[in-house]
């Protein structure tokens, strides 16, 4: 009796753990540079795909700042151990697409027979991420820089309740402001290479580099340092001296001057809408990144942030998950939901027309700056950049607008120092590439 007792009792827990086991889902692991309200919005679009299906469970990971995320990815996929899915930011392209570790999106989705209407997507994002007319990784975060202002620092000086314009605005508003008491400096900016250079030259429809700004060839060269580099850093760098304008670092290490009220306005990414929403303590809007006017035809900033790369070393089986995944991002209803939530700029016609039926943008003017930015017809000059290494040329950049804004340089000097650096860089990728 105790043996069949026993016998029973066995069989009962195999039929329990069998399919307990069989239900188990397999992981897909996914790496991010996302932190604070971002990182939040991550989590939670994850858990939604999560609890959407019962195959699959995807695995959010931060892994730092956008660098450390290319550098660890890569380092990965080296020792055979990759995530699956790597979010990388806009200048991590061409490293991407030259390194052989990356399975196309396009080609992912075709092998799963998971139909993506590639077409639905806006111009400026399919052609950053494409290569010869196809898409290799998945549009997801993706922003442009814009000004944000201080609403009650410009009504405390008697200006407008509207942004400047122009770049003689900015400096003729700061005066007014900084003259008034309404804060102790004009204008603040983040990102300083991605806002006053990488944006600032197409928005001026100025070549940044040369081979339509890399994507025609890999013997590239820089042309920020000719006569609308160093008329605008020059005259950034003037300002700085003023006290119009306050220089705070790299990254969005200046953004506390304009949260703690210092400056009365930031240049920085749309990103940041979704914090500010939550974050701020006084009435701010936004507007389009100045511009200098004639001579110069305003065309289009380029798309920033972000996009999701399938990896390669993996077990087939997983390339399912990983695909369905893929798709549930792109639904217009997880896109409108992430772009409403973050401030990041929808990236299908579909998604943006949802928003604008459902009058989104009126009530929310300062999620459509970006989107306004970003809806004239690139021209090559305004495509965007695929520059390999550009981790590192930017940093290059950056050092040498650092001493520029010191006094150690002028704009001249420091430009042409950042080009030296920068086209020593894309030639020793050129080399490497060509091996």
């Amino acid at each position: 009796m105790k043996r069949w007792a026993c016998a029973v009792a066995v069989v009962a827990a195999a039929l329990v753990v069998g399919p307990t086991e069989s239900l188990a889902k397999t992981e897909i692991s996914f790496w991010h540079a996302m932190g604070g309200q971002l990182g939040d919005t991550v989590n939670e679009l994850v858990k939604q795909f999560n609890h959407s299906q019962a195959e699959y469970e995807v695995k959010a990971l931060n892994k730092g700042t956008y660098p450390e995320v290319l550098t660890g990815a890569i380092a990965a996929y080296r020792q055979k151990n990759p995530p699956h899915i790597v979010q990388m930011f806009d200048v991590g392209t061409q490293t991407m697409l030259l390194s052989g570790a990356i399975h196309p999106i396009f080609q992912l989705m075709k092998e799963q027979e998971i139909a993506i209407n590639w077409g639905d997507f806006i111009k400026p994002v399919t052609g950053y991420y494409s290569k010869d007319g196809n898409l290799y990784s998945m549009p997801f975060n993706s922003s442009s820089p814009i000004l944000y202002y201080n609403k009650d620092a410009f009504k405390k000086a008697g200006l407008p309740d509207k942004p400047p314009a122009t770049w003689k605005e900015v400096g003729e508003f700061s005066k007014k402001i900084i003259a008034a008491g309404g804060a102790k400096c004009g204008f603040t900016t983040s990102w300083p290479s991605w806002t006053m250079l990488e944006n600032t030259f197409p928005w001026h429809d100025q070549p940044f580099a040369t081979n339509q700004n890399g994507y025609t060839g890999l013997d590239t060269k820089l042309l920020i340092n000719g006569e609308f580099g160093v008329k605008h850093i020059g005259q950034l760098a003037a300002w700085q001296k003023e006290g119009v304008y306050s220089y705070g670092g790299r990254m969005g290490q200046p953004d506390p001057k304009f949260i703690n009220g210092d400056c009365a306005m930031l240049i920085q990414s749309s990103a940041v809408i979704g914090g500010f929403k939550k974050s701020l303590k006084f009435e701010w809007a936004t507007g389009q990144l100045p511009h200098w006017g004639a001579p110069y035809k305003k065309q289009n900033t380029i798309v920033g942030g972000g996009t999701l790369w399938v990896m390669k070393g993996h077990k087939g089986a997983d390339d399912k998950g990983v695909a369905q995944f893929m798709r549930f991002i792109a639904e217009p209803h997880q896109q409108m939901w992430w772009s409403v939530t973050t401030g990041y700029v929808p990236v299908t016609q579909t998604a943006i027309k949802n928003l604008e039926a459902g009058y989104h943008f009126k009530k929310n003017p300062e999620q459509w700056t970006a989107l306004s930015q970003l809806s004239a017809k690139p021209t090559p000059n305004s495509l965007g950049h695929r520059l390999g290494n550009f981790v590192q040329i930017r940093e290059a950049i950056e050092g040498e607008l650092e001493n520029v804004f010191a006094g150690k340089k002028t704009a001249k000097e420091g430009l042409d120092a950042a080009v030296a650096k920068g086209n020593d860089i894309l030639k020793e990728f050129a080399a490497a590439s060509a091996q």
